[in-house]
């Protein structure tokens, strides 16, 4: 089907046809004939690589340009920025592109001028939350990566979401995207879609096992070269002779660190002069943002051609290993399965080193096929690569034959809902009354009639766990006593403010509860104590330590709980440990420090801190609206968590480009305030921090007159530790 011949503007397909794209692949063309571009429900579960995401734009752009407004929804930040950037191409087109993935307690009215909307699912709950008006007209709804519906985590926020959103607009068209649905017949009926499922791949890809040296596919085998002991290393030196990139996914951090490092040495031998020379111009870029022992590690793999990924690195030093990776100079990258969760990464050759994950509850146990076809998705660039591999590893006969009965020969596993339990249904139920959805229990269960959870397990047993629901609510004050279910000021700002019902509560309970005066460390740990803070884990060697922090600091907590009680007291010393962290955080420890005595990354040290920010607006907005105490203490330590910093610094850090690390220089130095900085000499202010930011920070005051000044400071690279202020997105499921 030639995209000549489509429905679709002129304008349109000449966009296309510039773009080289002159005809649509199989499952596109069915897509076409199933009604994408007549505004049909459809569910496209075809292969990675396979043209998901041109469906979209097609649906998308025959709507706009129509009158109509889009709405992409995705998992990750990274994925929205992605889309993002692709999307905005289409300014050619007169189309107009927003991104909102922020504050979970803004309407973000302003979007609305925007043709093209792209959000995290979090993100469009909490517009729904607040009422947003342009969401009510949204006429093509795409929902990238559906199959997480599967997720315990952000699936129940995706279900209703999809659920109040057709509710809202009974005429919109939904288009679900996803590589790998087990039950996409079970899945589209529920959304009374259209259903194109296809293997079809436009780059042929190839599942294998290796064994002793030897590469088995389905009916033949070849032999790869056994350079070095480490066989993943030799399939990835396999990769470079044949010209192409490698993709090696571990099941953890430290794994796929090291085998970053034990490939690097062999790699380089494989690098050209040039590409020596731009690799080191990338790896200065990671240690111009951070200076921690991992960020250096990074650096001196990147020189050799190989990288790692993983939620531990800043988004700065992801972003870094994805483009040259992207690029063509990064030959190798080795990472933990989050990358094969939607990022526009393909290789050449996908290894999967391990194919076991640490559970708690039951130890190294074989991953999902689903998560195997997620990762082998990424294997093959289209029109790049003539193929596509995904390898995996066997050490005997039994596990070879095992390895391809369990994922190369099995489909994927059926999808689920998790939306019936209390902890996954109080924040949809109180948001769901808030928002008017529903003002009794009738019409509460006829819009839970509409879930996915509902569809497959025909409501079976959720009107128990509804009823436990309203009964929470209504005890800790959020719902109204009545005949009809009607939300208090208090429920309505829970709703608004993106937080778990229970969080709440806990806040509040806590704010009443606490003797004394407030200290940061109490309000610090009183936010650890919710269910919506991520807690850091307890290692061997942290035990003594922070269970003498605890005892020595137990004036400052709200409840200490018995220690004879060891599953709690557990819990307890993880907020504490988290407490803890975020202390150090705005009291300015360096962030390498941090990271070795928390055994944490600082990526996962900005997560924490993002959320924290976040909980710690909810404890000022709640305290002020029941009058409670500790308001502007809080308010203080949201910004303080924002910048880690201490309060003195807060009005150096209002300046763009000005991180905790050049602030703290800028005091020392005696600009205090920005009035000090106002009348300072540009000399006197570049000799602190360099001309090129001393040259910003006069731009944002309005001296004109210091731009282009000759400064006779030493020209100085940005500092590791800087970020970036207002950076960071406040959400709970991201990380």
């Amino acid at each position: 089907m030639k995209i000549e011949c489509l429905d679709l503007p002129d304008e349109v397909k000449k966009f296309y046809l510039d773009s080289g794209i002159e005809g649509l692949y199989p499952p596109q063309a069915e897509a076409v004939e199933k009604g994408l571009l007549e505004g049909r429900n459809l569910l496209a579960a075809i292969p990675t690589a396979s043209g998901k995401t041109l469906l979209a734009e097609l649906a998308m752009l025959k709507a706009v340009l129509s009158g109509g407004k889009a709405l992409y929804i995705v998992p990750l930040r990274a994925l929205a920025s992605e889309k993002f950037r692709r999307f905005r191409e289409f300014s050619k087109l007169g189309v107009r592109v927003g991104i909102s993935t922020g504050d979970y307690d803004r309407r973000d009215e302003g979007l609305g001028v925007n043709d093209i909307i792209v959000a995290t699912s979090e993100k469009t709950d909490s517009l729904l939350r607040n009422d947003t008006a342009w969401m009510r007209e949204i006429s093509v709804v795409v929902a990238d990566e559906v199959h997480l519906i599967d997720s315990a985590n952000r699936g129940p926020t995706l279900e209703v979401t999809l659920a109040k959103l057709r509710r809202m607009n009974p005429s919109c068209q939904i288009l679900a995207l996803s590589a790998t649905v087990g039950n996409a017949d079970e899945l589209s009926a529920w959304l009374d879609a259209g259903l194109v499922l296809s293997d079809w791949r436009p780059t042929d890809l190839r599942e294998g096992v290796l064994l002793n040296g030897t590469l088995y596919f389905k009916g033949l085998d070849r032999a790869i070269e056994q350079p070095t002991k480490d066989e993943a290393v030799n399939l990835v030196l396999d990769t470079l002779r044949e010209g192409g990139q490698c993709l090696v996914f571990e099941s953890s951090r430290k794994n796929c660190m090291g085998f970053a490092k034990k490939a690097a040495p062999k790699v380089k031998k494989a690098l050209s002069a040039e590409d020596r020379d731009l690799l080191a111009g990338i790896a200065d870029e990671v240690l111009e943002n951070s200076e921690t022992d991992t960020a250096v590690t990074l650096a001196a793999c990147i020189r050799a051609g190989t990288a790692f990924h993983h939620a531990g690195l800043t988004s700065a030093s992801r972003e870094l290993v994805e483009e040259g990776f992207r690029a063509g100079r990064i030959k190798m990258i080795s990472s933990t399965p989050t990358l094969a969760a939607g990022l526009n990464l393909p290789a050449r050759r996908v290894v999967i080193r391990s194919y076991r994950r640490y559970s708690s509850q039951d130890g190294m146990q074989p991953i999902p096929a689903l998560e195997y076809k997620q990762m082998a998705g990424r294997a093959g660039r289209p029109r790049l690569d003539p193929y596509g591999e995904a390898v995996l590893l066997a050490k005997s006969n039994e596990e070879l034959g095992n390895l391809f009965e369990r994922y190369i020969e099995a489909g994927a596993e059926d999808i689920w809902s998790k939306l019936g339990t209390e902890n996954a249904l109080r924040t949809h139920v109180l948001s769901t009354i808030a928002n008017g959805f529903a003002h009794t229990k009738e019409e509460l269960m006829d819009f839970l009639e509409a879930t996915f959870f509902a569809f497959q397990y025909s409501n079976f047993g959720l009107s128990t766990v509804v009823d436990e629901c309203l009964h929470f609510l209504t005890l800790e004050g959020m719902l109204e006593e009545a005949e009809e279910l009607v939300p208090t000021m208090f429920g309505k700002l829970v709703s608004r403010l993106y937080i778990d019902p229970l969080s709440a509560a806990v806040v509040v309970k806590g704010l009443r509860e606490a003797g004394g005066s407030l200290t940061d460390l109490t309000l610090l740990h009183l936010i650890c104590s919710t269910p919506d803070m991520r807690l850091l884990y307890m290692r061997s060697s942290d035990y003594e330590g922070i269970n003498d922090f605890a005892m020595t600091h137990s004036e400052e907590f709200v409840k200490v709980p018995n220690s004879f009680d060891m599953v709690e007291y557990e819990w307890f010393l993880q907020e504490v440990k988290t407490a803890l962290l975020l202390l150090e955080w705005i009291r300015e420890k360096p962030e390498n420090e941090l990271c070795s005595k928390f055994g944490v990354g600082e990526g996962d040290i900005r997560a924490i801190a993002d959320i924290a920010e976040w909980i710690m607006h909810v404890v000022t907005q709640l305290a002020r609206l029941l009058e409670l105490k500790g308001a502007e203490k809080a308010a203080e330590l949201e910004m303080r968590v924002h910048y880690g910093a201490g309060p003195e610094l807060m009005e150096l850090l209002d300046m763009k480009g000005i991180g905790r690390v050049r602030a703290r220089k800028l005091y020392r130095a005696g600009f205090r305030s920005l009035a000090d900085l106002s009348g300072a000499a540009p000399e006197a202010v570049a000799a602190v921090v360099g001309p090129k930011i001393a040259e910003r920070i006069f731009r944002q005051l309005g001296r004109d007159d210091a731009a282009g000044t000759e400064f006779s400071a030493e020209l100085q690279l940005p500092e590791a530790g800087e970020e970036k202020a207002g950076a960071g997105q406040k959400t709970f499921n991201d990380f």
